[in-house]
């Protein structure tokens, strides 16, 4: 698998598994399949509700702890110095872990710079390999970096083929933060999966829409984490190794940027009071 190495030098497979909108009593099984067919990377949130099948399925795969890279994310309820303490804790009990791979601010809003002060404590401490944030905009990035101790090793952001994030990664680049792609499939959008463009380049290497994008991105060093609850669907995405896209194909592909976001602003008001009411 190839790894990606974060600004601390820990190293990150650049192709996981997610589990956002997987029931938690489905989840187990899920991810034991996800497990059995090679992935060793699996991101999860405390919003996802499904932190204990996760830890029952790291248990039961018997894979050694320290094959796999564990993600989840602290929500907004929690984001506070003390929110993070508590949050945090109920997390590990929930996976069953003694250590975090990967913790991540889910959303930018409430105490951000208590949170990250009470993270950057927990990542001293040994108790999480590295810390980040998610759905961060560049000046809120910025910002958090100028102002702390420890840079976000990652930002996980919604970038697909639709909204690619190309000038941002060159900014987090700059920054040595690592990108992370949400929704890499866009979750169908704009008929994503009958787009022309991308079918007619998927026959030319044999193979399907969703393992080219996944190649792209990965081509572009953004780690990916792919969902599905179909065993040949998993083995088909985790199967994105054994081709290369050539630039012409890679430069074609970018010609289907909207520049947009598929789903919401992070910086409207009425979306900050709609996810920030969220339990």
């Amino acid at each position: 698998m190839k790894t990606v190495k974060l600004n601390n030098g820990v190293e990150m497979p650049i192709l996981g598994f997610g589990v956002y909108q997987v029931k938690p009593e489905e989840t187990e099984n899920i991810v034991i399949e996800a497990i059995e067919t090679g992935y060793r990377s699996i991101d999860t949130a405390a919003a996802y509700q499904n932190e204990e099948a996760v830890g029952r399925a790291i248990k039961r795969s018997g894979i050694h702890r320290e094959e796999l890279f564990i993600t989840t994310k602290l929500w907004i309820s929690n984001v506070s110095y003390n929110g993070v303490k508590n949050a945090f804790a109920e997390s590990m009990k929930k996976l069953g872990l003694d250590y975090l791979d990967l913790y991540l601010i889910h959303q930018p809003y409430n105490d951000v710079y208590g949170a990250w002060r009470a993270m950057e404590e927990l990542y001293k401490e040994g108790k999480i390999r590295a810390i980040g944030v998610s759905n961060f905009q560049s000046d809120r990035l910025i910002d958090l970096i100028i102002h702390n101790e420890v840079t976000p090793a990652i930002n996980q952001v919604e970038t697909h083929v639709f909204n690619q994030q190309i000038e941002y990664q060159s900014f987090m680049e700059e920054n040595k933060v690592q990108i992370e792609s949400w929704g890499p499939f866009a979750e169908g959008l704009n008929n994503m999966f009958t787009n022309d463009l991308l079918i007619s380049i998927a026959k030319l290497y044999n193979k399907s829409v969703a393992q080219i994008v996944l190649r792209w991105l990965i081509q572009r060093n953004v780690v990916v984490i792919p969902k599905s609850i179909r065993k040949e669907r998993m083995i088909e995405n985790f199967n994105v190794f054994d081709f290369e896209l050539d630039s012409e194909d890679m430069k074609l592909i970018e010609t289907l940027d909207t520049g947009k976001s598929l789903f919401f602003d992070h910086r409207d008001p009425a979306i900050v009071k709609m996810l920030s009411t969220f339990k």
